[in-house]
């Protein structure tokens, strides 16, 4: 769980805020600690933040300032990322304004919601990530045919 991860590391004197997301770096010592304290490589954070999710995820009904949504983990770094989508035009807009999102570029998407969406998911799986640490390669440019970055953008 997301709170339990967040106590981990603040024992270990690493200051995270429990309302915030980690970034790539506190992942990895979040996954050393995780190998230390259970011998797995692997390990899931459910019930993020608010504050660190995108506007279409679905709150927690039991705590609103976290969120039906989860990240799987391997050797600390982050391959697989899913959540509960909100459902509801009124709260997928309400949440679309908290985020300080521009109602005009939401408005087809938000009115196709009016017509009824039944409650729903997402995941995306990184593949490409999955291999580079199973092979342990130590760049993911490695697991692709075509890789692209801010100074390649061909073959």
């Amino acid at each position: 769980e997301w709170k339990e991860g967040i106590k981990m590391l603040n024992e270990a004197g690493i200051k995270q805020d429990l309302y915030e997301d980690i970034g790539t770096d506190t992942e990895r010592k979040l996954g050393a600690l995780v190998k230390a304290k259970y011998d797995t490589d692997f390990y899931i954070l459910y019930g993020y933040p608010m504050e660190a999710r995108p506007f279409y995820t679905m709150p927690n009904p039991e705590d609103p300032k976290f969120t039906n949504s989860y990240d799987v983990f391997m050797r600390g770094e982050e391959i697989i990322s899913g959540a509960q989508r909100v459902h509801d035009a009124d709260l997928l807009l309400k949440q679309a304004i908290e985020k300080d999102i521009p109602e005009e570029g939401l408005a087809s998407y938000i009115e196709a919601f009016k017509y009824g969406v039944p409650p729903h998911a997402g995941v995306g799986v990184g593949l490409e990530r999955v291999i580079m640490l199973f092979c342990n390669l130590g760049n993911v440019r490695k697991t692709s045919m075509f890789p692209r970055d801010p100074k390649r953008n061909t073959p």
